[in-house]
């Protein structure tokens, strides 16, 4: 996506931004994977003897569809003007696909803050785990639901005693984002947790009422993350996963069998310890470029407890008014793995990717092959089905205080003005919590408007008109009619051939 000005426009318009197409092909990303995706693939089999699991495969396929005009796109025109605007088609996928990522990021954030976050105080409490418990999970992706359920009941029992209530004399909620990915593109399970700072408690008549609750001090998180980590060894113990023998505890060995475990597995266990998973350096730590000074180690962050390889931070709050800090909190937590800006590729071939934050070593790349870097890709891949945003307490979706504490949204409000005008009766209608509407999801012209200041909707060329959605090309032969027509390429960019794998 890219912000432009047309030019000769007109001078009221000078300082309007508008929408110009996303071309992905001219990304180092979509070239690495249009070029080196078929050879990994192949390598991988060779290496394992093993197919590769299909929605990995669907997913660099989809990546390579992704804005590509060729595949099909969506015709605008100016019912002014008649001016015409081709959008192509996404992918939609939640791997590595930076367009995709960003537009859910800005979605998913907007929807949080406009229908599910009451206005009240938020506290991010972000849970990171030791890599035999970051493997375990993302080989056993159905174990990330009891670990939630133990992090958010230690959680809302605190907020419960900071507020002085018994379990059930009060209801906490939150929303928690299963982030998979470090800034190094690592594969790292971690838990964002965004907790009403606070609990509600029901008054006589049933009305919910918001009791705030105190900052923990630094001995209690460190105690909260004792809590947490002593319920979590005991459920992983009981269900099996967690052995423990001569007053030691361990992993329980996983099974083996299976062609996903020969080809997934270790491509995931490679990329969540800063390793290469298959190839000539198997086994080997990623190479790093130091291109910073040193730092010493900083002093001990406030709110922040270490134990073991457990993290538990909890020192971000958001207050009740700041909704423009809390979607800047949303987006920042739910935004995709990877962005164009940070891959490159250098003289010899090889793949540079920054890091937002230079390590404390200096380190500010990671240097991997083109065929390495495919298997960082593929570890980041989210299975089918798996979902990654989960709600609690009064903010999940069966909860019976839910629609009385979610924000209504500003779709609701200006429906519910309009009808202040016109009637009492229809306000009651419109606004009644036993019926809430259904939120839509928010256009992505409005979504450019609200997060980018960029205008979609209005016409670039006359200024005046609206651009509409006239026609969906799909058919092979239409799309190579207009694209011919309009000077632009008929034929999707080509697709690299899988090499011969090495035997090595």
């Amino acid at each position: 996506m890219h912000a432009a000005r047309q030019p000769g426009s007109l001078p009221g318009l000078a300082s309007r931004l508008h929408y110009e197409r996303h071309r992905p092909e001219q990304t180092t990303l979509y070239r690495l994977v249009q070029q080196h995706a078929a050879s990994f693939i192949a390598h991988t089999e060779a290496s394992t003897d093993a197919e590769l699991p299909r929605f990995i495969k669907d997913e660099f396929d989809a990546f390579l569809e992704c804005g590509i005009l060729a595949h099909g796109f969506l015709r605008l025109r100016c019912g002014e003007c008649g001016h015409d605007k081709l959008l192509a088609f996404s992918c939609k996928r939640r791997g590595f696909c930076p367009s995709c990522g960003a537009r859910r990021m800005s979605q998913t954030a907007a929807h949080l803050v406009d229908h599910v976050i009451p206005h009240v105080p938020v506290r991010q409490w972000v849970l990171s785990l030791p890599i035999p418990l970051r493997v375990l999970l993302a080989a056993q992706p159905e174990l990330v639901t009891p670990v939630l359920q133990v992090v958010q009941r230690v959680v809302t029992r605190h907020l419960l005693r900071q507020a002085g209530l018994k379990a059930d004399e009060g209801h906490g909620g939150a929303v928690t984002l299963i982030q998979r990915f470090g800034s190094a593109a690592n594969l790292n399970i971690h838990l964002h947790c965004l907790v009403l700072d606070g609990v509600y408690c029901c008054d006589a008549d049933g009305s919910p009422a918001f009791i705030e609750a105190d900052a923990p001090t630094d001995d209690e998180l460190h105690a909260l993350l004792q809590t947490v980590i002593a319920r979590l060894m005991k459920m992983l113990t009981r269900r099996g996963v967690l052995v423990e023998d001569m007053g030691q505890t361990y992993l329980a060995e996983p099974d083996a069998d299976g062609e996903e475990a020969r080809t997934l597995r270790p491509l995931q266990a490679a990329a969540i310890t800063y390793r290469i998973a298959f190839g000539p350096r198997a086994g080997q730590k990623v190479l790093t470029l130091r291109g910073a000074m040193p730092r010493e180690d900083s002093a001990r962050q406030p709110l922040c407890a270490d134990i073991d390889g457990f993290s538990l931070h909890a020192a971000v709050r958001v207050e009740a008014h700041d909704r423009k800090r809390l979607e800047q909190l949303c987006r920042y937590i739910t935004r995709p793995a990877l962005s164009d800006e940070r891959v490159q590729v250098n003289a010899a071939g090889q793949v540079e990717l920054k890091l937002k934050t230079p390590w404390r070593d200096g380190t500010t790349h990671l240097v991997l092959s083109p065929l390495e870097f495919m298997q960082r890709l593929a570890a980041l891949v989210p299975r089918p089905r798996l979902h990654l945003i989960r709600f609690h307490g009064v903010l999940a979706p069966n909860a019976k205080l839910r629609s009385l504490v979610v924000p209504q949204g500003p779709e609701v409000e200006e429906r519910a003005t309009a009808a202040v005008a016109a009637s009492e009766c229809v306000v009651q209608t419109e606004t009644n919590p036993d019926r809430p509407d259904r939120p839509h999801r928010i256009a992505w012209a409005r979504l450019l408007k609200r997060v980018f200041d960029i205008d979609m909707q209005h016409c670039p060329n006359c200024g005046a008109g609206e651009l509409k959605i006239i026609a969906a090309i799909l058919e092979r032969p239409v799309i190579e009619k207009i694209l011919t027509h309009l000077g632009l390429d008929p034929q999707p960019p080509p697709r690299g051939r899988a090499r011969e794998a090495r035997q090595d």
